[in-house]
Formats: C-alpha cells, structure tokens, sequence
C-alpha cells in the first residue's frame, strides 16, 4: 500500500499500530472464540492449541509486536484487553467449567489453563531466536513444528483429561 493511502486510512502512526495490534488480538481470539461447549474437550482445546502453534509460526513479527505491547503495560489497547479479551476468556472459562463439572476434564482452573496454553504456543513465535539457537531450525520446519504440536499437545491433554476407565 502507498503512504498516501495508508495516510487516507490512518492519520497517526498510533492509529495504524493500534489497528495492527487489534488485527492481531482479533485474529488469536478467532478460533478461540469458536471452541464448541458441546464439542469434544480433547477435541476443541487440541485443536485450538493447534491453531494458536501456526498462528505462531505464521505470524511471528505480529506476536513480538503484540508482547512488546504488552510488556510496556498495553497503553494502547488496555480497553481491548479489559472488555473484548476479558469478557471471551470469561466465556470459555465458563465452557472449560462445564467440562470439569461433566467430569470430561480433571479440576484446574481455566483461566489459568488459558494463560497457559497462550504462554506456551506464542513461545514459539516471542524466543524463535532461542529455538533457532538450540534446535538450529525453526517452527516452519514440518517437522520441527509436528514435534512442538505434539508436545505440547501431549503434555496439556495428559495433564487435563481424566485417566481413561
């Protein structure tokens, strides 16, 4: 896009960060918002998980863009995080609840299990530095990104789901 029509569209610098934090919330709360409460639990929250990884390998520069929004405290989209995120995470949380109550997960804390599936997946996008460093490949490796999905969808599962009868 020329500058003249990004200026048409956004006046500041501030209005086109802010829109391209926001573009990236909508775009992480999108399959978020769609974990079925009559679905499957294993099944939503795996695919999900799943998601959330190749937004991560996908969209690495708009994470870092986003953490770095958020490790100075979010000035530009604390209303969005207080309203909008708050009230979806609300929301599935609740979901999460009704699968505890059913007994189709162990009893942990959603919230909690959301920040956590958060942390661990756009850790692949925020450290691709680290990874790279250690593995000396990152997440777009088919099979870098096939053994980080398995992982971590192994471990959470393993550490939510009640133990087979």
């Amino acid at each position: 896009m020329s500058k003249p029509n990004l200026l048409y569209y956004f006046r500041r610098k501030h209005d086109l960060y802010t829109a391209v934090l926001t573009r990236t919330l909508d775009m992480w709360l999108a399959p978020f918002g769609e974990m079925a409460e009559d679905g499957d639990p294993e099944a939503e929250l795996t695919g999900y998980i799943r998601q959330k990884l190749e937004q991560s390998r996908d969209f690495p520069q708009e994470s870092r863009l986003f953490i770095g929004e958020v490790l100075l405290g979010a000035p530009h989209l604390d209303g969005v995080l207080k309203t909008d995120l708050k009230s979806i995470v609300e929301e599935k949380a609740e979901v999460i609840r009704r699968w505890i109550r059913d007994g189709k997960l162990l009893d942990i804390d959603p919230v909690h299990l959301i920040f956590m599936i958060w942390a661990t997946t756009q850790h692949y996008a925020d450290f691709d530095a680290q990874i790279r460093s250690v593995l000396g490949r990152g997440v777009e490796d088919p099979a870098t990104f096939r053994a980080a999905s398995d992982t971590v969808i192994g471990i959470l599962m393993r550490g939510i789901l009640p133990a087979p009868k």
